[in-house]
């Protein structure tokens, strides 16, 4: 298996510190998805930005078939998060 280096959440400060706050408040932890963008705090915000205006933004998708939707393309994309 293949080795990214991560910034652990206890290791974190500033503006990833902040980001990984915002992702415990939301899910109650850090997930990996999120910890391995942690090297660049910047792309990490973007990201979630993104997904923010993908999953809650105006759309003609209701929040459920927005989720149904992203399990089926990590169930083909074979991931288990």
């Amino acid at each position: 298996m293949a080795y990214i280096q991560v910034i652990e959440p206890e290791a974190a400060d500033g503006a990833l510190q902040a980001e990984y706050a915002a992702a415990t408040e939301r899910a109650g932890k850090v997930f990996n998805i999120l910890k391995i963008q942690s090297l660049n705090a910047a792309a990490l915000h973007a990201s979630m930005a993104l997904y923010r205006a993908t999953m809650h933004g105006p759309s003609g998708l209701t929040r459920a078939e927005r989720e149904m939707l992203a399990t089926v393309v990590s169930q083909i994309n074979d991931c288990f998060y």
